[in-house]
């Protein structure tokens, strides 16, 4: 079993800046990548970001700009750092885990609200 705890989600005004961070109870290593997905209400939940444990990173649409995904092997935490955010980034924001041939792991999910 693997839990994954999110937290760093919050109110803020656009133009703001959030921090979330996502702990995971096993090795990064142990998994092909880890992501962040949303979803807002009414509306399917969709990826924002990927990154492996090599570091190598993919971004969803336009958010490369303005969101950077990292990883502490050491720590086995991903951070989504996000700028200049936007009303539609409002979202709940959950981490996921996945390896080959295994279900992917969800966290609970933080929500990020951004007021106009």
């Amino acid at each position: 079993q693997v839990q994954l705890v999110e937290s760093g989600g919050g109110l803020v005004q656009a133009g703001g800046s959030l921090r979330l961070s996502c702990t995971i109870s096993r090795r990064t290593f142990d998994f092909n990548a880890m992501a962040w997905y949303r979803q807002a209400p009414g509306k399917q939940r969709e990826l924002v970001a990927r990154i492996t444990s090599g570091g190598i990173t993919n971004y969803v649409g336009s958010e490369n700009s303005r969101f950077t995904n990292t990883i502490d092997n050491a720590k086995n935490t991903v951070d989504l750092q996000m700028n200049s955010l936007k009303p539609e980034d409002t979202a709940a924001y959950y981490c996921n885990v996945a390896s080959l041939g295994n279900n992917p792991y969800w966290g609970q999910g933080t929500q990020v609200t951004v007021s106009s």
